[in-house]
Parts: structure tokens; sequence; C-alpha cells
């Protein structure tokens, strides 16, 4: 089931979601089986590289993909109410308001295909009244984009 939330102007962007169904197999290995859920309404910007070691001169050159945003909904429920780790969840096709893929992979299995975010952290943000307002939150790229979606 997807359920979209409607894009504002302080969560202009759009996301999918994914949660896995999770199987063990007769010998013990674990395979996840990627389902979208649904789309959610977020605002996204690169994490800022100033003081990132990776980019330090004396250090080998390493650029990794980190996001900072936020988003409206707690998506660590899914759309029938069950409860996923971090660690079980994936953000993808993040678009702009005119539906325009921004983080897109240029090589490998998924040349072409919306790039994979893992969850990094995701905190509540508490307004001056006592409520919820949004959640603060930092994707990282996977480092295994061959996830079948």
């Amino acid at each position: 089931m997807v359920i979209c939330e409607t894009p504002d102007f302080m969560f202009p962007m759009l996301a999918d979601i994914y949660y896995p169904i999770v199987e063990q197999g007769a010998y013990g290995n674990v395979s996840k089986n990627w389902v979208l859920d649904k789309t959610i309404a977020c605002q996204f910007n690169t994490a800022g590289t100033a003081n990132k070691e990776e980019l330090r001169p004396e250090v080998k050159l390493l650029q990794d993909t980190a996001l900072i945003g936020r988003v409206k909904s707690d998506f660590r429920f899914s759309s029938e109410e069950q409860r996923n780790s971090l660690t079980n969840i994936l953000v993808t096709n993040i678009r702009d308001k005119n539906g325009n893929v921004i983080h897109l992979e240029t090589s490998g299995s998924r040349a072409g295909q919306p790039t994979l975010f893992e969850v990094a952290t995701f905190d509540p943000f508490v307004g001056p009244f006592g409520s919820v307002e949004f959640y603060k939150i930092i994707l990282r790229r996977s480092e295994n984009q061959g996830a079948d979606l």
C-alpha cells in the first residue's frame, strides 16, 4: 500500500520508502526482498564536507554521499503500523517538486536508476509547544547498490 504525503513549502520533495520481507533459507542464509511501502514528503540537502577527514590532502580521497534533511512523519512505522529498525529501511527515488530524480546512479548494476540510501540518524524535532513538528534525518549512500527493488 503506497501512502503519498502532499509536498509543501517545508517539504517540497518526495521519496520512496522500502521495507524488507526477511526470509531465511534452509542453510541459515538470510535474504531481504525489498517492498515499496509508501511515498513521503521530505526536504534534503547534501551534508557539508568542509570538515570531513576524507577530503584532507594527506589521506586517500574518498567522497561518500550523505544527505541531511527532514521528513513530516515517522517512517519507522510502515503503512500497516509495523515497527522497523533503521537498518531495515531504504530510501530512494528522491525527487524534486517537478518529479525529477535528484540522486541517480551513473555506473554499475543500477546505472540510470535512483540511488539507494540507508538511514544513519532519525531524531524528532520538538517545537516550542512540546509536540513533534518534523523528524531530522541523515541518509548515507548504501554500499550495496545492487539490492533488488
